[in-house]
């Protein structure tokens, strides 16, 4: 299938048989995870409780496998309320309304421990484009609308190769190239590189100067 200027939309690669391989590998990985990040967890939510008022666990609606809507689980780290105060969805480098302990938690990327919880009730992969607002789904072009055609991930292509300190066009293309080339090999290869991130503090988890999305 071609989308509007001729190019190909991106479709799953890989055998049928290594999506029942991947499901196990999801469900084992992140249960296994989930219990051995539970003290930082635990933690984690009662320094988010001695800092600021409200909910430790945070709820957002995002778009997940073609397009289907779900709650994305994170742990708070900005003030209660922050989507109604003054940039509202977007989020930018020292946004006054993230906490001490949220910036600590967003650098570290442990806030979104919690998404282990949507791959194994199988809203989500280990792998995958990060899930996005059903805002951005309806900006999508025919080609971008290629992105929702996995489940999207705990991490990904994209979020290896510049985060979102890369326009949000090209964070886009990114995801599609995986998708187009998915395999569990390049699944490997990205939790690899998942870890030398995190362990190198790389990867820009605000939108950047150089693009990104507003709504």
């Amino acid at each position: 299938m071609n989308d509007p200027a001729g190019r190909p939309t991106p479709t799953p690669g890989g055998q049928p048989e290594r999506f029942g391989v991947r499901r196990i590998v999801d469900v084992l990985v992140s249960g296994v995870a989930l219990a051995l990040a539970s003290p930082v967890l635990l933690v984690a939510v009662v320094a988010i409780r001695l800092e600021s008022p409200g909910h430790p666990i945070y709820r957002q609606r995002r778009s997940g496998l073609g397009g289907s809507e779900f709650d994305v689980i994170k742990l708070r780290t900005m003030v209660s309320g922050a989507e109604f105060i003054g940039a509202g969805l977007a989020v930018d480098a020292g946004d006054a309304r993230i906490t001490k302990v949220g910036a600590f938690l967003r650098r570290t990327s442990i806030d979104e421990l919690p998404n282990l919880v949507n791959v194994l009730r199988g809203e989500m992969s280990l792998i995958g484009p990060r899930p996005t607002l059903p805002q951005q789904v309806e900006q999508y072009t025919d080609r971008q609308r290629g992105r929702l055609a996995v489940k999207p991930g705990l991490t990904g292509w994209a979020q290896v190769n510049g985060r979102a300190s890369l326009p949000w066009s090209e964070r886009i293309e990114l995801d599609l190239w995986y998708i187009a080339h998915r395999s569990l090999r390049l699944d490997a290869r990205i939790i690899v590189r998942t870890v030398k991130v995190l362990l190198g503090g790389g990867g820009d988890t605000y939108r950047g100067e150089a693009g990104g999305w507003r709504p």
